[in-house]
């Protein structure tokens, strides 16, 4: 017989709620205390704590939490679980960004009227992990979207990082730097530093500049691209650099290999076991990800078979689900 869960304080049995802050978009999903399906998800803007204000972030974060919670029903949310980019380790000392996020989030809540009993603001790369069978505790978790990370998980809790350093001084591999290698051998290629590459003219479309005009081509991709200094906006074109590479153009396939290359280097970092556990997640390592083979045969050396994963909303449900378990079993 299914194990129903505590009962909420509202008209029904209580309710779970998880929560997926990414760089490019936060998600969130409602679903019963005991198991079953989702019963509503929403989606909004970015939610990355170290990019996005306080004030923004409350606000997506209270759409997203009006649009999936049943009507009349916010006293039974009794477990709130959310993953966010930038929220980086749950309890360091001097950790802006998970302060942040637990300010928004509590904020968000209490516009709704929810107090649940149990609160956890965690890294998303915890809350992807638990998406794995079984919600293990312990194994790695590698993400790859607009940015990027390796991640050791220890009792569900992120225990150590390797780069997820920010689009400036790190995130190797990720969608930002596959879009800016991009411009980069483009520019090379314009100048004649470099090999022809389809990536040039490419780019230079996508940037509104006409392609056979090589002074409009770099001006374009020197201004539109790298002057705004903005990581999403460039983040935005990693796709042209995969769609170059799956019609042949070398360049392009170069610039893949070296992103998987990257990403294996810092799992390695991590000092990898045979045969544990390992989550890929996000636009990249997620399933049918541009960079999940070449990942995955940069791994299978080290005994290790990723298990993509779309997102961490699962995990934020399954953690969710395995507090208020605990809270019973301690009761």
């Amino acid at each position: 017989m299914r194990h129903e869960g505590p009962q909420g304080r509202g008209r029904g049995p209580g309710l779970v709620l998880g929560i997926d802050g990414g760089g490019s978009g936060l998600r969130a999903v409602v679903a019963a205390v005991g198991g079953g399906p989702a019963l509503a998800t929403a989606k909004a803007g970015a939610a990355n704590v170290r990019s996005v204000p306080e004030p923004v972030l409350t606000e997506r974060l209270a759409r997203v939490v009006g649009r999936v919670l049943p009507p009349g029903r916010p006293a039974d949310v009794v477990s709130v679980v959310a993953g966010f980019a930038g929220a980086g380790v749950p309890g360091r000392a001097g950790d802006g960004g998970q302060r942040l996020a637990v300010r928004a989030l509590r904020a968000a809540l209490a516009r709704h009227g929810c107090a649940p009993a149990h609160l956890r603001v965690a890294a998303d790369s915890e809350i992807a992990f638990a998406a794995a069978p079984g919600c293990p505790p312990d194994g790695l978790a590698v993400i790859a979207g607009t940015g990027a990370a390796a991640t050791r998980m220890r009792g569900h809790r992120l225990a150590a990082t390797a780069d997820g350093c920010g689009w400036l001084t790190g995130d190797d591999g990720s969608g930002f730097w596959i879009a800016r290698e991009g411009v980069r051998r483009a520019l090379r290629a314009v100048d004649g530093r470099g090999p022809a590459t389809l990536l040039a003219p490419r780019l230079a479309e996508a940037f509104g500049a006409p392609a056979d005009d090589p002074a409009s081509v770099r001006f374009a991709l020197v201004d539109g691209a790298l002057a705004p200094a903005d990581p999403l906006r460039l983040a935005r074109h990693c796709p042209l650099v995969v769609r170059a590479a799956a019609d042949g153009d070398a360049v392009a396939g170069r610039i893949l290999d070296e992103a998987a290359d990257l990403l294996a280097e810092s799992t390695a970092a991590l000092r990898p076991r045979p045969g544990e556990p390992l989550v890929t997640v996000g636009g990249l390592l997620g399933p049918r990800g541009p960079l999940l083979d070449r990942f995955t045969d940069r791994v299978r050396g080290w005994g290790l078979a990723p298990y993509p994963v779309r997102d961490g909303l699962h995990g934020a449900v399954a953690l969710a689900r395995a507090a208020c378990a605990g809270a019973a079993g301690r009761g």
